[in-house]
């Protein structure tokens, strides 16, 4: 049981680190559209497309949707910490 917590928690930290890099590709002009771009790209943006449908750009030019959907990412890594605390008092 805990190998299992470990490799979701390790899964869910791989993805955070892969959202966060591809925020940081959009500073530099090119970078998405470089192979490693692409990929990171059909990883990430499924999770994102949500968040930028709910929540608009300020300005029309500053997107603050990756910064919700990094929260609600984080809210879920602490209820998966819940909930395997929970279970493995059970066991």
């Amino acid at each position: 049981m805990d190998f299992l917590y470990q490799i979701l928690h390790f899964a869910m930290n791989a993805y955070m680190i892969g959202i966060v890099i591809y925020i940081l590709m959009s500073w530099f002009p090119g970078a998405r559209e470089s192979s490693f771009g692409q990929m990171l790209a059909t990883i990430v943006e499924p999770y994102l497309e949500p968040f930028r449908k709910l929540i608009p750009p300020i300005g029309g030019m500053i997107d603050i949707s990756p910064i919700v959907a990094l929260i609600v990412l984080r809210f879920a890594m602490t209820g998966l910490d819940y909930l395997f605390i929970q279970l493995f008092r059970w066991f």
